[in-house]
């Protein structure tokens, strides 16, 4: 699709994460301003997290079809090793193992549905599943800039 990178989709199985950072609420509308917002803030902020397993990358975690208030909203966090001295205003989340569609996109953040629109195709085109009612993540290596973000999309198939 024009105006997307996506790179080389594939299959990918992570194992149990442990995350902690900022939980995003906010009308549907205002996410793409409202969680690079967040991203900041958890970056300003890194210093309070223990047990950080890498602090130059952050995820974020959502579900598309989620059923639970608690389930609501978006997650922009860190991985940690374990869950030590939270900070009180920061929140954990823990994604099970699970199986996704993954690709890399690189461009600008307001494109980022196009990519995955493409990425739906794929997994549509290739006999998988979406598992919409489960955590699907997006692992960001550069965030600072919404013109020119880096992420890897990880959409929840089976």
């Amino acid at each position: 699709m024009q105006g997307t990178t996506l790179e080389n989709i594939m299959i990918k199985e992570l194992p149990e994460l442990k995350l902690v950072g900022f939980r995003v609420l906010c009308l549907g509308d205002q996410f793409i301003n409202e969680i690079p917002k967040a991203s900041k803030r958890l970056s300003e902020r890194m210093s309070e997290i223990k047990q950080v397993v890498n602090p130059l990358r952050q995820l974020g975690a959502f579900v598309v079809d989620n059923k639970t208030d608690e389930e609501d909203g978006y997650w922009i966090c860190v991985e940690v090793n374990e869950y030590d001295d939270i900070p009180a205003d920061m929140v954990t989340l823990t994604v099970q193992p699970q199986r996704y569609a993954a690709s890399r996109y690189k461009g600008v953040n307001n494109k980022i549905m196009d990519a995955y629109n493409e990425l739906h195709m794929w997994i549509e085109e290739n006999n998988y599943r979406r598992l919409k009612d489960k955590w699907h993540l997006e692992i960001y290596y550069s965030w600072e800039d919404v013109e020119n973000i880096d992420v890897e999309l990880f959409d929840t198939v089976e």
